[in-house]
């Protein structure tokens, strides 16, 4: 039986590698739609945590991930030798920055380099991970025909950009259209026929260029329109102009207004990240993207401001920042979730603790730090208690977790620095500063 007639009859076996924020909700998906689906991971505890039918992500709990056990359809390996029995491969690893902030693919290369090891004919493999224009098609597909195997007639190859918003109530894995380009046209056919069975609609593009570039516009986009708020946040505080209040009443035009909201700095995977693999490919055709390279010096200089602005404060109060007590509430790069990837948390503990500053955090999400790429800050999260809060002579509040009660913060906090806006229905006694 060829691919394209598995795929329609739920038959083919699919594979994900890496079973992360990515990974792990293709897996439901797909194992909803009917299809018997092998996760693939590095990590063995948590294929433990997968196969005991539990979850280590904060927002996809374990009771979506035990049905998938009882039901006998799901099955998570780091035995990578599988991968020739799977019909169709689907890469979500990690595509991060070295220590100069250049792209680092060594995850997705390394990893085609293990599926080319059992490649086979018929197979389908498909890239989700945000990369620059021609990895796939060019990149990829080098490593995979180096087995003799070609592109569009003996294997299928595509790129389908991952577009995952954790913890978003509005929109789910099968309600986000789905972009979908191959190498070829039959190679769109079949990728298209694939994930068509998961998600409402597909986006087919004329290519994996296209595809792959189609991520990076998304978040270029955002990153750039972040940078102007930020900027314009630091303007309008010297002028004594609350960025946020400007916001709110420029949002009420019904035409030609997108509302973005300033913060401490950037962070996720995607946005602080996916312009830096444009502007790295770009000086390959001697081209040199200015508007993107001057947003993200304005993005990632935001917790440089907001220790400026803890700095002035405390200094204000008679004290200096060396051997104060301060805590950091929130650790992870968004609202009610427990992911930490770039979170510009991690930067600001950083400095703080380079200016002598005694830090600790609270974050009801992470309740540990844990080794990272570029931080191993080795500590846990305090309680938020009239006590604790009592002994710090700043909260910095950098993420705005809705469990938080703000009001009880400020109340019992000598001084709060606020970047995030969650003090603004907060009764206080001139002890919080926006930041």
């Amino acid at each position: 039986m060829d691919l394209m007639s598995k795929i329609h009859n739920r038959s083919a076996l699919i594979g994900v590698i890496g079973l992360g924020y990515v990974g792990l909700p293709l897996i439901i998906a797909f194992e909803h739609a009917g299809f018997e689906v092998t996760g693939f991971d590095i990590d063995p505890e948590k294929i433990l945590l997968l196969n005991e039918g539990r979850s280590y992500i904060k927002h996809i709990p374990g009771e979506r991930i035990k049905p998938l056990k009882e039901r006998g359809k799901f099955h998570a390996t780091t035995d990578f030798s599988l991968l020739k029995q799977m019909d169709c491969i689907i890469i979500c690893v990690p595509t991060p920055l070295n220590r100069q902030r250049e792209p680092d693919l060594s995850y997705v290369f390394n990893t085609t380099k293990t599926i080319a090891k059992s490649l086979r004919q018929g197979q389908l493999v498909s890239l989700e991970s945000t990369t620059y224009p021609g990895t796939t098609d060019e990149d990829m597909r080098a490593i995979l025909e180096e087995t003799g195997l070609k592109a569009g007639s003996d294997f299928y190859l595509a790129f389908s950009p991952e577009r995952e918003d954790p913890n978003n109530k509005d929109f789910a894995t099968r309600t986000i259209p789905k972009v979908v380009g191959g190498y070829t046209d039959i190679c769109l056919a079949h990728a298209n026929a694939l994930y068509s069975t998961i998600v409402q609609k597909t986006v087919p593009v004329s290519s994996t260029k296209v595809a792959e570039a189609t991520k990076l516009l998304e978040n270029i986009y955002r990153a750039v329109n972040i940078a102007l708020v930020n900027e314009l946040k630091i303007l309008f505080d010297r002028m004594g102009i609350d960025i946020c209040e400007v916001i709110d009443a420029a949002k009420t035009k019904p035409f030609g207004f997108q509302a973005f909201y300033p913060g401490p700095g950037l962070g996720g995977h995607c946005i602080p990240i996916d312009p830096l693999y444009l502007t790295w490919k770009a000086r390959e055709y001697d081209f040199h993207t200015k508007f993107i390279e001057l947003a993200g010096e304005i993005n990632t200089s935001m917790p440089y401001y907001v220790i400026e602005k803890v700095m002035h404060t405390l200094n204000q109060q008679g004290k200096s920042i060396k051997s104060s007590k301060i805590l950091v509430l929130g650790l992870a790069y968004k609202k009610d979730i427990d992911d930490t990837r770039e979170s510009p948390s991690l930067k600001l503990i950083e400095l703080l603790m380079h200016e002598g500053a005694d830090v600790d955090y609270n974050d009801p999400y992470v309740p540990q730090t844990r080794k990272m790429r570029m931080y191993d800050l080795k500590k846990s999260s305090v309680p938020v208690t009239i006590e604790t809060l009592k002994k710090y002579d700043c909260v910095l509040i950098a993420t705005d977790h809705s469990s938080y009660d703000y009001q009880f913060i400020v109340d019992n906090a000598a001084l709060v620095v606020d970047t995030r806006n969650a003090t603004r229905n907060v009764t206080n006694n001139g002890n919080v500063v926006r930041a």
